[in-house]
C-alpha cells in the first residue's frame, strides 16, 4: 500500500470544516485544473481527469466532526481510498489531514505517485484557502 498525506491547520471550527468535506458537492472546489465534466450529489461525484479518463467516487463513511472516507464508485485499475480526518485543535482551529492510500504495482507507482502526491497537497491547500 502506497500512502500520500497532506495536512493543514484551518482557522475554522471543526464542525464547519467537517460539514464542508461531508458534502461531495463542495469537493469540486478542491480539485485541480485538470478535472472537468464534474457532476456530484452529496454522496457521489463523477468527473474526467485530463489525459487519464473518467472517475466516479463515493463517500463510504462519515463520522461527524471526525472523518470522511471516499472510495471508488465503480471499477478502477487499482484499489484506492481517500480519508479526510479533521481534529479540533481548540480556539476554533482545525487540523485537516487528507490521506490517499493506493495499491500500486511498481509500474503504476512510477506513473501515479507524482500526481497523487500533488493531489493531496493541492486539496488541503485549497481547503485552507476556501475556509479562511
Amino acid at each position: 500500500m502506497t500512502v500520500f498525506e497532506s495536512k493543514e491547520t484551518i482557522n475554522k471550527p471543526v464542525a464547519a470544516v467537517y460539514a464542508f468535506l461531508a458534502d461531495f458537492n463542495n469537493h469540486q472546489q478542491l480539485m485541480p485544473a485538470n478535472i472537468s465534466d464534474w457532476s456530484s450529489s452529496k454522496d457521489e461525484a463523477r468527473f474526467s481527469i485530463q489525459n487519464m479518463g473518467k472517475l466516479a467516487l463515493k463517500i463510504s463513511n462519515r463520522i461527524e466532526n471526525s472523518s470522511v472516507i471516499i472510495i471508488p464508485a465503480q471499477e478502477v485499475p487499482f484499489n484506492v481510498e481517500m480519508r479526510w480526518v479533521v481534529t479540533d485543535l481548540g480556539d476554533n482551529t482545525t487540523e485537516a489531514i487528507l490521506t490517499i492510500s493506493a495499491e500500486l504495482n511498481m509500474m503504476m507507482k512510477m506513473m501515479a505517485s507524482g500526481p497523487l502526491k500533488k493531489l493531496t497537497a493541492n486539496q488541503t491547500e485549497q481547503l485552507k484557502k476556501l475556509m479562511q
